[in-house]
């Protein structure tokens, strides 16, 4: 028995036939076709809890941060202490820092975290690498790209979908011709990590991405859907580094909330977590809100309490 009138089975033809060409026709033009701009979400905010590993740079092990201070033995911990610290603070994924694997990363490695973030009722939220985009063509430039690249394929093995990176400094180059450099070195990237399910988010960390407008000239600039903004609460030291945020939060992929701020022209003072909570709520941001903890106090006294008022900010 045919259940379909003729005039219905046509217009589902005709409809079908339609999304197929949109199908088609955006897998023909490929990821590089579309400049990145506000993440399309559904219209409500949904917010995760996360912690970074950066928040205990001083106590890893494994380490390759020329910054980080190295505690007595005694104290050290791994990446799987990480990641038990994480869920027993209630934390629903884990930001894995580059800086603190092991020299050699094997599969054997990646897949263990994902066993031990998965037994824990967790995610990986995304991996952070330190990197420069704003080198001229030469061997060093492409040292750059193949390093994130690996990274991309990192986090692609960990089943994360977000990667952390920069885009430097301008050094002696003019601001333009910087700009044009990162968003070249983005592009190239972006494609690689959109074949792998990564988005690339870049973070408002200093050099030409110091302030919104220029780090929004950058996402606006690079020619791909798979490019979102790495929203570092700390890191604007503008004359409102809140309207800042609130600018930024709708291209945000990612977020690391700092316990602390620094307006320009005032001292470092304790972050409003409610206010910056409010703005990615009223952007509409669905996705992880990542403590990553740099203050003076003990991270492991700071923490637990961090993250508890966090818990109770992003479910109210």
């Amino acid at each position: 028995m045919n259940l379909i009138d003729p005039s219905s089975r046509r217009l589902f033809l005709e409809g079908a036939g339609k999304m197929l060409g949109v199908a088609f026709g955006v897998a023909g033009m490929g990821i590089r076709t579309r400049a990145a701009g506000p993440v399309e979400r559904r219209p409500s905010s949904k917010l995760s809890l996360g912690l970074a590993a950066y928040s205990f740079r001083d106590y890893f092990i494994d380490s390759n941060h020329p910054r980080d201070r190295q505690t007595p033995v005694g104290k050290r911990i791994t990446i799987f202490d990480f990641i038990d610290f994480c869920a027993a603070n209630g934390c629903d994924g884990v930001e894995l820092t580059s800086y603190y694997f092991p020299k050699t990363v094997t599969p054997e490695f990646l897949s263990e975290i994902r066993r031990r973030v998965f037994v824990n009722g967790m995610v990986v939220s995304g991996s952070a690498v330190g990197n420069r985009f704003t080198l001229p063509k030469s061997e060093e430039r492409d040292k750059e790209l193949a390093d994130v690249k690996r990274w991309i394929d990192h986090t692609a093995a960990m089943g994360a979908s977000h990667l952390r990176v920069f885009a430097g400094d301008k050094g002696k180059l003019s601001h333009e011709e910087a700009s044009r450099l990162a968003i070249e070195a983005l592009e190239e990237c972006c494609e690689y990590s959109g074949k792998r399910g990564v988005f690339l988010g870049i973070e408002n960390h200093g050099g030409i991405v110091a302030e919104a407008d220029g780090l929004l000239e950058i996402v606006k600039g690079v020619k791909s859907s798979w490019l979102g903004v790495n929203l570092d609460t700390g890191n604007f030291n503008t004359a409102d580094p809140y309207a800042d945020l609130a600018k930024c939060a709708p291209y945000a992929v990612n977020v690391q909330i700092k316990s602390e701020m620094q307006p320009r022209g005032a001292a470092r003072g304790p972050a409003d977590l409610s206010r910056l909570v409010k703005i990615l709520k009223d952007a509409g941001y669905r996705g992880f809100v990542t403590l990553e903890y740099e203050a003076a106090e003990d991270v492991w006294t700071a923490a637990p309490r961090l993250l508890a008022n966090l818990k109770r900010l992003l479910t109210a």
